[in-house]
């Protein structure tokens, strides 16, 4: 199976799904570690893909988004963004609505104290 081929079908397969250095309960740079940290908090149920185990996938992602970076987000098959678009969607509330919209659980709760905390 091609990278592209992989990448489709977790994207299909999963509601939530991360493309990260590292994994949630690892990650292995900053901007990986704000997304995952931020999903985790808010209790989202997510799948994490570490690109640094599997070069093809780092690369195939990329091209897969046409999107430069990692972390990218993919919720119910789509693509969110990535670091610098979560955390400003996360504080903006547009995030709540994205996840809210696609029928996707998490804490409000937390959501709201994450803005409380960066007002």
């Amino acid at each position: 199976m091609s990278a592209q081929d992989q990448i489709r079908e977790t994207i299909e397969k999963n509601d939530v799904v991360l493309y990260m250095k590292g994994t949630k309960t690892m990650p292995q740079c900053g901007f990986s570690s704000r997304v995952a940290g931020v999903l985790n908090f808010m209790g989202v149920d997510f799948v994490d893909v570490n690109v640094l185990a599997d070069e093809g996938i780092r690369q195939g992602i990329k091209e897969f988004s046409e999107w430069p970076t990692i972390p990218q987000l993919y919720v119910k098959g789509e693509f969110v963004g990535g670091c610098d678009i979560i955390t400003e969607m996360t504080l903006s509330g547009e995030l709540d609505e994205l996840l809210a919209a696609k029928g996707v659980t998490f804490d409000k709760d937390a959501a709201e104290r994450i803005r409380e905390a960066n007002s």
